[in-house]
C-alpha cells in the first residue's frame, strides 16, 4: 500500500515547482547552514568523503558544489584497454541488453521506445536499431559527474522537455515510459566503432543537468525540443577522450548509454542491481577484435 501511495504522489505533486525551488536552495551560499545540511546528508547516505578532493563539509560554499564534488586524484582508474569501454558513472545497473524492435527494457514486463527516448525522430534512432543499451541509476550517495566510456566526437545535442518523475527502481517498475517522458539531454557521439548516445535523464529534485561544452542545459524556459548539431572537424568540433568528464547532475538521476548494432558486447556477468564504478570495464568493442 505504501508503494502505491508513493506512485500516486508522483503523479499529483507539482514536481517541476518543487524541483526548481530545491534547486535554488541547493545553489544558495548559506554559510553554516549549508555546512550543517551537507554534514547531515553525508551521515544519512554514508558517503565516503575520503574519495573526494575536498573532504570536509565546510569546504563547500553551496550544496550543489558538494553534490557535484570532484574526486581526489587516483580515486578512480580509467580502464585503458583500447579494445574495451569503461563505465561512465558510479551507480547501479537498472536494466541493460539488446534493443529489440526499437524497444528498450525499463523493468520486467515494461519497455519503451528508442525513438521517443532520443527525441522522436526516426532518423536519429536509426543508428541504434539492433544495438545495445545500459540504464544506470545514480543514487544520492554517488559521485555525480558523468564521464566518457570511450573517445567520441559530438555530433548532436538534443534537449527534450518533459516530466520530472523520480527515477528510482520503484518508479521504474510502475510508471510507463518513464525515461521517454522525463526531461532529458541526449548527446550523440561518433566514434571509431559506431554511434554512441549518452542520455542524461532528469528527475524529481534534479535541479540542473550540465554538459562540459554547453554548461547548464536544464532547467530550460523552452517547452520545445531543442537540437544543436556540431561539426565533425575543425576548431569548433568537440572531441572528448575516454574518461573525460562530459556532464554532471545537480542532484541524482539516471544515465542511459546506447550503442550502434554490432558495436559492443556487454559484460555477460553484469546484472540488474550490480554496482558500477567509473572507469571499470563495461563492455568489449566488437570491431576491435576482428
Amino acid at each position: 500500500m505504501l508503494d502505491k501511495l508513493k506512485i500516486i504522489a508522483q503523479y499529483l505533486l507539482p514536481k517541476h515547482a518543487i524541483s526548481r525551488l530545491l534547486g535554488k536552495l541547493a545553489a544558495a551560499e548559506a554559510g553554516w547552514l549549508t555546512t550543517v545540511v551537507i554534514r547531515q546528508f553525508i551521515k544519512a547516505y554514508e558517503i565516503d568523503m575520503s574519495e573526494a578532493k575536498l573532504k570536509n563539509a565546510a569546504d563547500y560554499a553551496t550544496f550543489n558544489d558538494f553534490f557535484t564534488r570532484e574526486l581526489a586524484e587516483g580515486a578512480r582508474t580509467i580502464d585503458n584497454d583500447a579494445n574495451s569501454i569503461c563505465y561512465p558513472v558510479d551507480g547501479a545497473i537498472s536494466q541493460q541488453g539488446k534493443i529489440e524492435s526499437g524497444k528498450l527494457i525499463q523493468a520486467k514486463g515494461i519497455d519503451y521506445s528508442l525513438e521517443a527516448l532520443l527525441g522522436g525522430e526516426s532518423q536519429t534512432a536509426a543508428d541504434f536499431l539492433g544495438g545495445h543499451f545500459s540504464c544506470i541509476y545514480l543514487a544520492p550517495k554517488d559521485y555525480h559527474r558523468i564521464h566518457m566510456p570511450m573517445t567520441g566526437t559530438l555530433r548532436e545535442m538534443i534537449f527534450i522537455p518533459g516530466d520530472l518523475f523520480s527515477v528510482n527502481p520503484l518508479t521504474a517498475k510502475n510508471v510507463p515510459n518513464l525515461f521517454a517522458r522525463n526531461e532529458r539531454v541526449v548527446a550523440i557521439f561518433d566514434t571509431d566503432y559506431g554511434a554512441m548516445a549518452m542520455v542524461l535523464v532528469g528527475a524529481t529534485v534534479v535541479a540542473s543537468i550540465e554538459t562540459v561544452w554547453a554548461s547548464t542545459i536544464a532547467p530550460s524556459v523552452t517547452k520545445e525540443i531543442y537540437r544543436q548539431r556540431y561539426p565533425s572537424e575543425g576548431v569548433d568540433s568537440i572531441t572528448l577522450q575516454k574518461g573525460d568528464e562530459m556532464g554532471r547532475f545537480k542532484l541524482g538521476s539516471t544515465v542511459i548509454c546506447v550503442f550502434a548494432a554490432d558495436m559492443v558486447r556487454l559484460n555477460p556477468n553484469a546484472n540488474s542491481g550490480d554496482v558500477t564504478r567509473l572507469g571499470e570495464h563495461y563492455a568489449d568493442l566488437l570491431a576491435a577484435q576482428t
